[in-house]
């Protein structure tokens, strides 16, 4: 590892944003949180933009777009501001298909999608060679995806050190390490200490009086938590999701199931939205999970992310939706934990009142979900898997309401996801999943735009025939609305998915 001393040498002349970031720097601005990190070459530590240490003097600062880069320029991540805590990036290019590539790659790196997967791999999913990808990291990032991937994997470690009481060995494959060797050895190579130094000798508390796992999850603001809490209020389904404000802060409670095979597990999450004896001045929201999730920590802090939009960019998404909708600038579109549940979701909802889906799921979620015990009593099943509603007879599914349509689309979907032939998480490729999507019987394009919004992340989604949606940009009447709907959108692209969330908070258009 170079020594920061040298950093000065090697480092290209810096770019003229930043002047501009050494600014956010001293105001300490959350909203570029996670967009820069800050080397300091006096002390060979790196920083997010947020840190409350004293602002180093402009001429120690170098400015890197991730944090792999600063590891691999020869920094250590600080231990104060933390910067495994900091929100990610998703940004989103329609222009240059080398740079969309890069963004897609990342994004599959940073969900874990393609965890322990070499390069070869990853690429192949990509469509590209394992040579044309490791090419394009080096031209536009300077590092290779291996380093980009081992930076992941080192940070959520850190992470879980800090946070949590679990083991070394625990951690180390929670991290994606396949040992502990290879985990302390990465570990003190790149970060020149042992993981137990991280240790925090105070006890963790616990949301619930359990002594459970307990993790810090930063978000860049504005965040409009009323309006995504009460998205999932108006939507939770009885048995294993729960919204909750009565004890004075916003809770968000589920049941969860993660990974395959030798790799499952089952537990529960809780989210704490308003925590004001934890650090109230920090955008930040706590995650607490039950200790059977502990193999799979690391995905399941990825998944919340994903799931409450955690990463996204105000800033830029509000400069092109602010004109049109200047209420909804703290909105985020609401995703999914599982990618599979959402699209059942989806199915259900198909021309009918979010009541009656609702209704609906928790008939299905108490006759096929599985029974599972948690701290309360509300949350007693986890949402059917694929195997199993793949072989539902359709007559069981007709006792509960669901219409031969939906019955038919529901199977064709279970068994598409069971087989492996349907891929529905975040990364994915939307074209292709959505065209999947659209040849499975009783799926149209609304029901295919909505899960690419809500389960794939494409934040340029746009169910354009959605009549909520159509109302609230005032075009219901039209002749053709839905066409009516997709001429107001083209300004808003690349951004259609958040102004959809802005129209559907705002109502019907006067």
């Amino acid at each position: 590892m170079p020594r920061p001393s040298s950093i000065a040498k090697r480092s290209v002349q810096a770019p003229p944003a930043d002047a501009g970031r050494y600014l956010a720097l001293c105001a300490r601005d959350a909203r570029f949180d996670g967009q820069f990190f800050t080397g300091v070459t006096s002390t060979g530590i790196y920083c997010r933009p947020v840190c409350s240490v004293r602002t180093p003097r402009r001429e120690n600062c170098r400015f890197f777009h991730l944090a792999a880069q600063a590891e691999q320029a020869g920094f250590r991540p600080c231990l104060r501001c933390r910067p495994e805590v900091a929100p990610g990036q998703l940004a989103w290019s329609t222009q240059d298909a080398t740079a969309l590539l890069l963004q897609h790659a990342l994004r599959l790196i940073a969900s874990g999608a393609e965890g322990a997967a070499p390069v070869a791999q990853l690429a192949q999913r990509l469509g590209v060679s394992d040579r044309h990808l490791r090419r394009i990291f080096e031209a536009r990032l300077g590092i290779t995806p291996l380093q980009y991937l081992q930076t992941q994997r080192l940070l959520t470690a850190k992470h879980l050190l800090t946070d949590t009481t679990l083991s070394a060995t625990q951690v180390a494959l929670a991290s994606g390490f396949g040992s502990v060797r290879r985990f302390n050895d990465a570990f003190a190579r790149q970060y020149r200490l042992n993981p137990t130094q991280l240790r925090r000798s105070s006890a963790r508390p616990s949301l619930d009086g359990a002594a459970t796992m307990l993790l810090r999850l930063a978000y860049r603001p504005p965040l409009d938590t009323a309006a995504l809490l009460g998205f999932f209020a108006t939507r939770q389904i009885a048995g294993m999701e729960q919204v909750d404000a009565s004890d004075g802060a916003a809770m968000l409670r589920r049941t969860v199931r993660m990974g395959n095979g030798d790799q499952a597990c089952s537990g529960w999450i809780a989210l704490r939205f308003h925590a004001e004896r934890f650090h109230p001045e920090r955008c930040e929201l706590l995650l607490e999970t039950s200790d059977t999730l502990a193999p799979q920590l690391g995905a399941v802090m990825r998944r919340v992310r994903s799931m409450l939009d955690l990463d996204a960019d105000p800033a830029a998404i509000n400069e092109r939706l602010h004109a049109d909708f200047p209420e909804g600038d703290g909105l985020r579109v609401p995703g999914a934990w599982d990618g599979f549940e959402m699209a059942v979701r989806a199915v259900l909802g198909q021309q009918i009142t979010v009541a009656a889906a609702r209704t609906l799921a928790g008939r299905l979620v108490a006759r096929f979900g599985e029974p599972i015990t948690t701290p309360w009593p509300a949350l007693s099943h986890l949402f059917p898997s694929a195997a199993v509603l793949a072989a539902a007879p359709g007559e069981a599914l007709g006792q509960l309401g669901i219409v031969r349509q939906r019955q038919g689309a529901i199977a064709a979907l279970a068994r598409a996801v069971d087989a492996g032939e349907l891929r529905l998480e975040p990364g994915a490729d939307v074209e292709a999943t959505m065209s999947q999507l659209r040849a499975l019987p009783g799926i149209g394009d609304w029901t295919a735009q909505y899960i690419a919004m809500r389960v794939l992340r494409w934040p340029d989604a746009f169910p354009a025939g959605d009549m909520a949606l159509q109302s609230a940009l005032g075009v219901r009447q039209d002749p053709r609305p839905a066409r009516a709907a997709e001429a107001a959108s083209a300004a808003w692209k690349p951004w259609r998915s958040y102004a959809v969330v802005r129209a559907w908070a705002r109502g019907a258009a006067p």
